[in-house]
């Protein structure tokens, strides 16, 4: 019964992430969704700013907090292991069910794109900046990723065993295509507000800062073969050569 119980968890889990993330497109993009970033809770402009920003940091630091591996080694004393990772996706989409309920809409235009094939250029890097994202969860392990994989294989009675360290596509260009996806798709913005310039700064900074952790993370873990990685392919930006110098890692965008 526990097998089932956790494979349930870990399926109830990644379909919340599902609609959190198909919700996100819509926030975002200002389709088909009744809450977006532009059509939110109306609110003073101090208000505004005050709770958009508390809500983008509940989800910064939990998102930063809970992956980071110390508090993995502790929190796997209260959560099994196998539904560690289902966890922090569940609570990762449901922080952002919280930020699409309480968004408080800072309608000012900052820029406005009238020209028809300006706006078709920015829409068309919109839909593309979610298509990397998506696209680049399958070329690590989407499964794993998002938990599946490990309740799967406690369903199955098997061992869990870190996947294999991958360079494959997108990742050969840039080291993170998901956030190059995330930055793309946020700034794409034929109409650009007050509430959606704020949440494409603060969600960039955290992406920026967010990575730093992560990469350090990964050299603690994988050592020499990441920190060759990071010689030869750029952070963010493809083409950008990364350049170390000897006082410590220095890393191109």
């Amino acid at each position: 019964m526990k097998r089932y119980l956790t494979l349930g968890y870990g399926v109830l889990c990644y379909a919340v992430f599902l609609a959190s993330f198909l919700y996100a497109i819509g926030f975002v993009g200002n389709v088909v969704v009744p809450r977006t970033v532009d059509h939110g809770i109306t609110a003073s402009i101090g208000e505004a700013v005050l709770v958009n920003l508390i809500l983008l940091g509940l989800f910064a630091v939990q998102h930063s907090v809970m992956a980071r591996p110390a508090f993995k080694r502790m929190w796997t004393r209260i959560v099994p292991q196998s539904i560690e990772r289902s966890t922090y996706v569940l609570i990762s989409s449901l922080l952002l069910v919280l930020l699409y309920w309480q968004w408080r809409t800072m309608p000012q235009v900052v820029w406005h794109v009238s020209a028809p094939a300006g706006r078709y250029v920015l829409l068309t890097l919109f839909w593309a900046g979610w298509a990397i994202v998506l696209m680049s969860t399958f070329m690590i392990n989407h499964f794993d990723l998002f938990g599946l994989r490990q309740v799967y294989l406690a369903w199955r009675g098997e061992p869990y065993r870190d996947t294999a360290f991958r360079t494959t596509l997108f990742y050969r260009v840039v080291r993170h295509p998901i956030m190059v996806g995330f930055i793309v798709a946020f700034w794409a913005a034929p109409t650009m507000t007050a509430g959606h310039l704020m949440f494409s700064l603060a969600t960039t900074g955290y992406i920026l800062i967010a990575i730093q952790l992560e990469e350090h993370d990964l050299v603690a873990s994988l050592g020499d073969s990441y920190r060759d990685y990071r010689d030869d392919v750029p952070m963010l930006i493809p083409g950008l050569h990364p350049h170390h110098h000897s006082a410590g890692p220095h890393h191109a965008l």
